[in-house]
């Protein structure tokens, strides 16, 4: 007898974190895999988070449940940085602390989505964002952005995908899995278009935010008539590669705010103690100097292993402006042989080049692949090569 709920059958696998086990299996039995298929920072969590983290705890003020939202400490510290970084009005109130981003983004489909209400995805998108929407009882509407157009979809295709069940818009910029970058002016237009129709809440994931190569950091929630509707998303685990502590936050209209701390307090409670004083110590203290370096360190990688990919037989690269993939279109080796998909594709790029991807698939486009350059400038030179030996195989 099967007793599993129909929601979780129809619940997708993580595509990452699935092929993330492929890979890890494989290594565990002695093979030399080279895994570019997560999202994960390869630097160590900066040496003033961790040594200030221990004195916080070794202080022993710490050991008992935190207020759901988080600590108001640590919501001062995000809203200062909202303000004095990105322009943005969230008062400690409208700031809620989670575990991840993800839980963030959980918490306000959640909070807003009945059945039948519709949630237009900016395609590319990050995997859990469909899921999640479903897992709400919520219709994903997808408007497209091809590599022609830097994997941005303009206003118009907005415009046209709103229906008077449309509930709420989300994207991401940074993009993962693009690494697309929404400027200033490509958020006006967006919300020139959002003006018209005042119901619509705005997901803004910024998780990325200072892994930014065009000069700067753009958020819609700055512009007229977009603060009192827009979540703007972010956390620690990109920028302050602290993907392993868990910390998220949203800062939000105070209605929606008190909103996910409602669900949130059902679900897990507060986030972690010991997590939450990291963060705090990750703001308050030289962070633009660490951040800075790491981001400098994507970009000296991006350079070249664009110019790398760029040589790979049938590959279409773009130059990405932010977070830390390239989005490749490998349509041009769909239907050789076996491969008829790109599932398929990064198969054989496992077996053949032991170096695990991801599919484009995952994120609603399925002539790309996604490849992380998270990793070291040896592991990304050798790993390139390994795919072009095996991508010139085919022909």
């Amino acid at each position: 007898m099967d007793l599993r709920s129909q929601r979780l059958k129809n619940l997708p696998e993580s595509a990452t974190i699935a092929m993330a086990v492929k890979a890890r299996a494989m290594r565990q039995s002695g093979i030399d895999v080279i895994s570019l298929s997560l999202g994960e920072p390869d630097f160590k969590t900066p040496d003033y988070i961790v040594e200030g983290t221990i004195r916080e705890m070794r202080s022993g003020k710490y050991f008992g449940y935190p207020p759901v939202a988080g600590y108001l400490d640590l919501r001062e510290a995000i809203s200062n940085k909202f303000s004095s970084v990105n322009n943005l009005d969230y008062s400690p109130d409208q700031i809620v602390v989670s575990n991840g981003a993800k839980q963030s983004l959980a918490n306000v489909f959640l909070s807003i989505i009945d059945p039948g209400d519709e949630v237009i995805v900016y395609t590319p998108y990050w995997v859990s964002y469909t899921s999640l929407i479903q897992l709400a009882g919520g219709t994903p509407v997808f408007v497209e952005g091809g590599l022609e157009n830097d994997f941005k979809a303009p206003a118009a295709e907005l415009e046209k995908a709103i229906t008077d069940n449309t509930k709420a818009i989300i994207f991401s910029s940074p993009c993962n899995p693009t690494g697309s970058v929404f400027l200033q002016e490509e958020l006006e237009e967006m919300a020139a278009v959002l003006q018209k129709h005042p119901n619509i809440v705005v997901i803004a994931d910024e998780i990325y935010e200072v892994i930014n190569f065009s000069g700067a950091h753009a958020s819609i929630g700055t512009l007229d008539g977009m603060q009192d509707r827009t979540v703007t998303v972010n956390g620690f685990s990109k920028g302050f590669a602290m993907t392993g502590w868990r910390v998220g936050y949203i800062g939000a209209p105070q209605w929606l705010a008190k909103a996910a701390v409602k669900i949130q307090g059902q679900i897990t409670s507060a986030n972690s103690s010991i997590a939450q004083r990291a963060g705090f110590i990750a703001l308050t203290g030289d962070s633009k100097t660490v951040t800075d370096k790491m981001a400098n360190a994507y970009r000296t990688r991006r350079d070249f292993v664009h110019d790398l990919l760029s040589q790979i037989p049938g590959f279409k690269v773009n130059q990405p402006l932010g977070a830390f993939y390239f989005f490749p279109d490998i349509s041009a080796h769909l239907g050789k042989g076996d491969i008829q998909t790109a599932n398929d594709f990064c198969m054989y790029i496992l077996n053949e080049a032991k170096v695990s991807l991801v599919s484009g698939e995952a994120f609603g486009a399925p002539d790309c692949i996604r490849i992380s350059y998270a990793a070291s400038e040896d592991n990304l030179r050798e790993s390139v090569s390994r795919i072009r030996t095996a991508v010139e195989k085919l022909d």
